[in-house]
């Protein structure tokens, strides 16, 4: 069964149109900037937003396991070795102050969500985004997917970070009408520094998405301390360049910290060292730069 964290509806920073966007649970990249936190891992996760809090001992008296307790200065504190994260402690809290991350689905179950959207999605051009973490480490799941979107006549988008099996991209590459495909930094060591893993296989998956004459979309995190430099910038352009078929778009998506919260309601520290949101101007150079060579660059998207 699919394993989502979240399902977004009315999207429209997805790909084209409003979109159904679902948020598949895990990722293969640790990236330091990430703004969905709650999507790296594989398993389910508990968040607590201590400033919604009230101090009900609500959750506390649901716990069947007495993993919580209330204190005065940290609120609800949660005993990470007893708790079983069966989620009755987010059922009966009436601030929504915890929250459980990621649950299976049916397919009828996210199929018949989907096709109560289809009115809009048609009169905007939109359509169904699978997204992450990374949607592509669940491949059986999202091709059933992608085909049943398919049958319905339903326009689908894959937003990846591009790290899985060559297999994997031709496995879903047929039932696919529009990759979204992240590009972070050309150097590897680089991008292994920020992200966790080497981009060698992330170049080489996205020459096969050009060489097959699928649309794509390129997504740039423009991060200024990371990969916002003019040597990453040009090197990204110069390997574009050489692609059999351009990205339809360049989509420039400066980093901000607004998910620092998130961090914190997962219990983690958020590691902002060395990054900071571009300038205005920084974002307007980058995409002159693209568009200098011919790219249809755009701040968002």
């Amino acid at each position: 069964m699919p394993f989502l964290f979240d399902i977004k509806r009315y999207s429209i920073n997805d790909g084209p149109g409003v979109r159904v966007t679902l948020f598949f649970k895990g990722c293969p990249l640790s990236c330091r900037w990430c703004h969905n936190p709650e999507g790296l891992s594989c398993t389910v996760q508990k968040l607590y937003n201590h400033s919604k809090c009230i101090g009900c001992g609500s959750c506390v008296a649901a716990c069947p396991e007495g993993a919580l307790r209330l204190t005065q200065t940290h609120g609800v504190v949660t005993d990470a070795q007893s708790c079983t994260l069966l989620g009755q402690c987010a059922e009966v809290c009436p601030t929504k102050a915890i929250e459980m991350s990621g649950r299976n689905y049916l397919e009828e179950e996210i199929m018949n969500i989907v096709l109560k959207e289809t009115h809009i999605m048609d009169s905007s051009g939109g359509g169904v985004t699978f997204s992450g973490g990374e949607p592509l480490i669940y491949p059986k799941e999202l091709k059933s997917l992608l085909v049943r979107c398919g049958n319905e006549g339903i326009h689908r988008a894959v937003d990846t970070s591009g790290h899985v099996k060559k297999g994997v991209i031709e496995e879903v590459l047929p039932h696919t009408d529009l990759f979204l495909y992240d590009l972070k930094l050309m150097d590897t060591s680089l991008h292994r520094e920020w992200t966790g893993v080497g981009n060698e296989l992330i170049l080489n998956n996205l020459r096969f998405i050009a060489d097959s004459g699928k649309e794509y979309h390129v997504r740039i995190p423009l991060i200024e301390g990371v990969n916002a430099d003019e040597d990453n910038v040009l090197s990204t352009i110069q390997f574009l360049n050489g692609l059999k078929r351009k990205p339809t778009v360049v989509g420039i998506l400066p980093y901000h910290d607004i998910a620092s919260m998130k961090y914190q309601k997962l219990g983690r520290a958020y590691d902002s060292r060395g990054m900071n949101e571009p300038s205005k101007e920084k974002q307007l150079h980058v995409c002159s730069l693209f568009e200098e060579n011919g790219y249809n660059a755009v701040i968002g998207g």
